[in-house]
């Protein structure tokens, strides 16, 4: 991943290529969208409009309601059942606590052993990620299902991995959770 991409990160998740797939479904509507309507604007520009019968025709005005209709459950269904999907917890085999605090995160295994480490975020060198880049980077194994437990001690925080398509708010006092697969080691 570089940042001079301007399309979305590397999936390495199944929800992020889940999110990948979505986008490329809707840039894809969107674009026939656009591209009818600029058929449609050419043609009219160059319409002599001596055409008398097209105002009674109830017809056009249906299929112009009943197709935007269509369109909108086109994109609506695909991102409902990723939303689902997202938020579904499926048996996790080990479970991260984050914590969030005025300057860093601190993270905590507690399943299987208990281990615990803060992670200061570092400062902005030639070749690293700006507010990317940490001191103790949060290790987590891959094609696990994991359950991340998220809250903050202070303000509130947002947890993010963009190659996984995950991000969260950790609020003072509230625990929230979200379930995390990684498909790929790095």
């Amino acid at each position: 991943m570089k940042w001079t991409k301007f399309y979305l990160p590397d999936a390495y998740s199944p929800t992020m290529e889940q999110l990948v797939y979505f986008h490329d479904h809707t840039m894809s509507i969107i674009t026939s969208i656009t591209i009818l309507i600029c058929i449609l604007l050419n043609s009219l520009l160059w319409n002599k409009l001596i055409d008398l019968n097209m105002n009674e025709h109830q017809m056009i005005e249906t299929w112009w309601t009943i197709l935007p209709t269509i369109v909108l459950f086109l994109i609506t269904i695909p991102s409902l059942k990723i939303l689902y999907s997202m938020e579904e917890l499926i048996n996790p085999t080990i479970s991260i606590k984050s914590m969030g605090h005025q300057w860093y995160w601190s993270y905590e295994y507690s399943d299987k052993f208990c281990k615990e480490l803060e992670s200061y975020m570092k400062y902005n060198k030639k070749n690293d990620f700006r507010l990317l880049e940490v001191d103790n980077k949060m290790k987590a194994p891959f094609l696990t299902q994991i359950r991340m437990i998220f809250s903050s001690s202070d303000v509130l925080h947002s947890w993010t991995i963009p190659c996984l398509g995950i991000k969260m708010d950790a609020v003072p006092g509230r625990i929230n959770q979200s379930s995390l697969m990684i498909k790929k080691p790095g």
